[in-house]
């Protein structure tokens, strides 16, 4: 895909930031699907790095260690000293016995002979002792390396098992869902010990949130029905009443008029439901390529896009993934009217692009339009928020759409990222994992 000018001041994040550059150049075409740039993190590059001294590092060190390489440290350290303690009594103990260990000789030798004797026996006594501590030294200090290895290796498996219902409560949280909350739990067995107590604790807490899940489950499936209902049996009413020959003109215009506010409320609604289907887990994913997708929203938009007199441009690459296709469609499409909707009055432009990029699946979206303030971006993806407006100034939309598409993202484990466009209008990337 060709890249325009946009991408070239910097990498891509999959992160929304205010502080993406803008240059003077008008772009007339939509960004390739590698996405426009968007800084967010710690300082800018002209900022020179914070300097530490080296205490500070050393302050540092702990909370770069795992707890347990921290409890192998800490069990070796001990086995350590336990053993040097040993090892020196032991040397203090050998060497005094071998000091006083030794017997005197008296062989009825002459007094001068005798003396010569006894000096070099007490010559051969201290030689002896010498090269026994040293031996007893060196060989103490083997004996201890040999300690302090077997004790970090002992304490690292120690640890390990210690640690082992951690690492299986870690398990079980990272395979939950909103689907098997209900069957799901550690059920950690053992004595009544602190992590016993952990386990259990969790176990409750997911027991707490399957009934917060359920009942919430419970309320949509009941507002679904509850609000719709009702706006259908007006809807037929409103259309009887139209259809009446003999309703006069004012009655009609009423009709018409309370069928607008009628269906703008139908709209509301099927957003506001589909706002909480999306961010609930998936319950269905299947083999779906986007290009598909991505071209089915194009065709139902076509028709809205020549009423505003905005020219839609599609390049679509295959892009396959797994996920739920009508959710992923209606994410598409979102995209599509919103750029629509907020275009300029004459010959206005969206850019569609589907494909891959740096190993993920990539759909943007581009389209001409008045100029969006960085600082504002964010705030677009809440729900009910429209640019310079708060729940005021709706006449184009209930201001859910993109809150529906970051929720449907979300859900397929991507993310959803949305610059200004230079020369007026956004740039709004949806990033997938591969299939």
């Amino acid at each position: 895909m060709e890249r325009s000018e946009e991408l070239q001041s910097g990498p891509t994040h999959p992160m929304i930031s205010p502080h993406s550059a803008r240059k003077a150049t008008r772009v007339q075409q939509a960004p390739p699907p590698s996405g426009p740039p968007a800084w967010d993190g710690p300082p800018p590059p002209g900022q020179s790095p914070v300097q530490r001294t080296p205490m500070e590092r050393m302050r540092e060190l702990p909370a770069k260690v795992s707890i347990r390489w921290r409890l192998t440290l800490t069990y070796g350290a001990l086995v350590f000293a336990a053993a040097a303690v040993l090892l020196g009594s032991v040397y203090m103990i050998v060497g005094s016995a071998i000091t006083w260990a030794w017997p005197t000789i008296d062989l009825g030798l002459p007094p001068s002979a005798d003396e010569q004797l006894q000096n070099a026996w007490h010559n051969m006594q201290a030689l002896a002792i010498q090269r026994a501590r040293d031996a007893l030294f060196g060989n103490s200090l083997l004996a201890l390396m040999g300690v302090g290895i077997l004790a970090l290796i002992i304490g690292y498996f120690v640890a390990d098992r210690a640690l082992r219902p951690v690492a299986q409560m870690t398990a079980t949280a990272r395979k939950l869902s909103e689907s098997t909350l209900a069957h799901q739990r550690i059920d950690l067995q053992g004595p009544n010990d602190e992590l016993k107590e952990l386990a259990d604790t969790f176990d409750a807490m997911l027991t707490r949130l399957n009934v917060a899940f359920d009942t919430q489950r419970r309320f949509v499936a009941n507002a679904s029905h509850e609000l719709r209902t009702p706006l259908t049996i007006n809807r037929t009413v409103l259309e009887i009443a139209l259809s009446d020959p003999e309703a006069s003109e004012d009655l009609k215009a009423l009709g018409r008029t309370l069928l607008e506010v009628n269906a703008r409320n139908e709209k509301l609604i099927e957003g506001l439901l589909l706002l909480a289907r999306s961010e609930r887990e998936l319950a269905v994913r299947k083999p779906v390529d986007v290009r598909e997708v991505a071209q089915t929203a194009v065709e139902q938009v076509t028709a809205f896009a020549e009423e505003h007199g905005v020219t839609v441009t599609a390049e679509l690459v295959s892009a396959p993934t797994i996920g739920d296709p009508v959710l992923l469609e209606r994410s598409v499409s979102n995209l599509l009217e919103n750029a629509v909707k907020y275009n300029i009055p004459e010959n206005g432009k969206v850019w569609i692009q589907t494909g891959m990029a740096d190993g993920a699946l990539v759909v943007q979206v581009a389209n001409t339009g008045q100029h969006v303030p960085a600082y504002e971006v964010n705030s677009l993806f809440e729900p009910f928020r429209r640019l310079h407006a708060d729940r005021v100034d709706s006449a184009k939309g209930s201001g859910l759409g993109l809150s529906i598409v970051r929720a449907v993202v979300q859900a397929h484990g991507g993310n959803v990222a949305a610059v200004p466009r230079d020369g007026g209008g956004l740039v709004v990337t949806i990033r997938l994992p591969r299939r």
